[in-house]
């Protein structure tokens, strides 16, 4: 079975729960970081143990929401094994996969809607790295 971790916000949590739903009837074992509801919380918290179970091994690949997707990729990048990409087509989705190795799909929830979630998810899960000349760019990424 496929794994993948899931990350959001207040803002992010129904469409996170759509998501869940998706993921599960497409095989994946999907392990929900939170939140677990629409009270406020702070984003950090649940982007960072994402984060953290990418880095240790745990997973390889996860999807992070909150209500512009812009706190949720700042936190996550802040990691040196985590390359989020905040996506609000399908051709990002693509690139950050093909040009930037991303581990990390992160959506603006409030701006898009469960349709897209799914073609963006869908197309980040599909989409392979393409190595090449991107392979040193992104050796460049993380801080040493």
């Amino acid at each position: 079975m496929k794994k993948i971790g899931i990350a959001c916000d207040h803002a992010g949590y129904q469409m996170k729960e759509f998501l869940v739903g998706y993921l599960s009837t497409k095989g994946y074992d999907v392990i929900d970081f939170g939140t677990h509801s629409e009270e406020s919380i702070d984003y950090p918290d649940f982007g960072h143990a994402l984060a953290e179970a990418i880095e240790n091994g745990n997973l390889t690949q996860g999807i992070a929401l909150c209500g512009s997707g812009e706190g949720m990729a700042m936190t996550l990048n802040k990691h040196a094994k985590i390359r989020a990409g905040l996506c609000w087509n399908s051709d990002v989705a693509a690139l950050i996969r093909q040009h930037n190795d991303a581990n990390v799909i992160v959506l603006p929830a409030r701006f898009i809607d469960n349709d897209t979630a799914i073609t963006l998810v869908n197309t980040f899960l599909a989409t392979d790295f393409e190595g090449g000349r991107h392979v040193r760019r992104v050796e460049k990424i993380a801080c040493k």
